[in-house]
């Protein structure tokens, strides 16, 4: 095969003028140069599951809404990986929420009793341990990491085995 002198584009045997910048073809050209552009980066180079997501994507959804969207994917996906996640955010945010409810019956008549400020800082800071548990734990998913809390994630092995 023929390659244009000029821009270096492929051309058939026996054409006068290149099909891309129209220069007269004369002698052949040598073929250009190998690209020296580095390769595309693949972040995470699984293959996509039966639910057509791939493992880090589904490991960052089981925590999207928290317990709920583990209860899903623990019971839909069937890759080690994606139900680890799965069971780890149902036994994590599944016991913020039973903390939660136990902590506001306990605060329950706390403003009438002058204790408005303390129920203010409990769940603000209730608030901000939910909220740095389940960034951390997305981050970590989407980077392919089995990242382990440290009492939720034996439980959440024995639950992920255990569901068929």
């Amino acid at each position: 095969m023929a390659y244009c002198g000029k821009c270096g584009s492929a051309i058939n045997e026996g054409v006068a003028f290149c099909p891309n910048c129209g220069a007269p073809v004369g002698a052949a050209a040598p073929p250009p140069p190998p690209s020296s552009a580095p390769p595309q980066y693949q972040p995470y180079p699984a293959a996509p599951g039966a639910s057509g997501l791939q493992e880090n994507v589904a490991g960052l959804l089981c925590y999207a809404l928290a317990w709920l969207t583990g209860i899903i994917f623990l019971v839909v996906d069937k890759r080690p990986f994606v139900r680890f996640h799965a069971a780890q955010s149902i036994v994590v945010f599944g016991g913020l929420s039973i903390l939660r409810i136990v902590l506001g019956i306990m605060f329950v008549g706390s403003w009438y009793y002058g204790m408005g400020i303390l129920y203010s800082l409990v769940f603000g800071v209730f608030d901000l341990v939910w909220l740095a548990a389940w960034i951390i734990l997305m981050i970590m998913a989407y980077q392919g990491k089995q990242f382990e809390v440290p009492i939720a994630a034996g439980i959440a092995r024995s639950i992920a085995s255990s569901v068929k």
